[in-house]
């Protein structure tokens, strides 16, 4: 059976910790290691990893989501690793449903739940907090749900290990917001495909994670006038809001 290493960034957020860590014990019937990359917090989030048995990495201060993402993913031993938002509550056979549409064929690189409240494409299609349904009806496995994309948000992002070793880990001059969108073009340019798992609702209130780990990171992903925006054009010459490319980019 697959065992999923999942990485989770962390900075004076214990309640939310506490609370992603306790729906990951109590919802995940797969193997699993949790490895939480702490930025310097003060709150008790380093001894709450001790008592729990978690690993996890203290720096003495913030790193940034992106680098501690790369932290994680150097440390982590699964067959498939999970780059995980601290404000995110799982729900029953997240990670089996998860690791079904991501091991469903050899082309496939990345799988990502949907959620609500969000912005994006992944918006599941269901009341705003299915988990106050009954857990018998939540996550039924149905590959009729999976849908290909050109990009899946880094709430919650399933990555075959085989793919970190061949296009390398994340672009750290990308903040959150912005690691996806270069990650998921790599992907996609060596071949892999993306699948957003319509079967599979993980909770994710929204920005809390961003907001209790990196406020810089996070001020600079609202910036409408982002130059992260510039950063990926230079890189790739494409558009990261539409993937369109745009004359006299450097793609070299």
């Amino acid at each position: 059976m697959k065992m999923t290493s999942m990485i989770i960034p962390s900075r004076n957020g214990l309640p939310l910790l506490q609370r992603c860590i306790q729906s990951i014990q109590k919802y995940t019937d797969t193997p699993y290691e949790i490895i939480v990359v702490d930025g310097g917090s003060t709150d008790g989030s380093v001894e709450y990893c001790r008592q729990q048995q978690v690993r996890f990495i203290s720096t003495p201060s913030s790193r940034g989501f992106t680098r501690s993402y790369n932290l994680g993913l150097h440390l982590g031993s699964g067959d498939a690793l999970l780059l995980l938002n601290n404000d995110v509550v799982a729900s029953p056979r997240w990670l089996s449903n998860l690791l079904n549409c991501l091991y469903s064929s050899e082309e496939i690189g990345i799988a990502g739940p949907v959620t609500r409240p969000t912005s994006s494409k992944q918006i599941a299609d269901m009341p705003v907090n299915p988990l106050k349904q009954s857990t018998e009806m939540i996550n039924l496995p149905d590959s009729r749900k999976w849908k290909s994309v050109e990009r899946l948000d880094g709430f919650c992002f399933l990555i075959k290990r085989e793919l970190v070793e061949r296009i390398g880990f994340l672009d750290e001059q990308f903040p959150p917001g912005y690691f996806e969108d270069d990650f998921c073009y790599r992907a996609r340019l060596s071949g892999y495909r993306l699948l957003m798992a319509g079967d599979t609702f993980v909770f994710d209130p929204g920005s809390a994670s961003h907001a209790s780990h990196h406020k810089e990171d996070n001020r600079q992903v609202q910036n409408p006038a982002n130059p992260n925006d510039h950063k990926f054009v230079q890189k790739w010459g494409v558009d990261p809001r539409s993937f369109v490319r745009i004359e006299g980019g450097d793609t070299a």
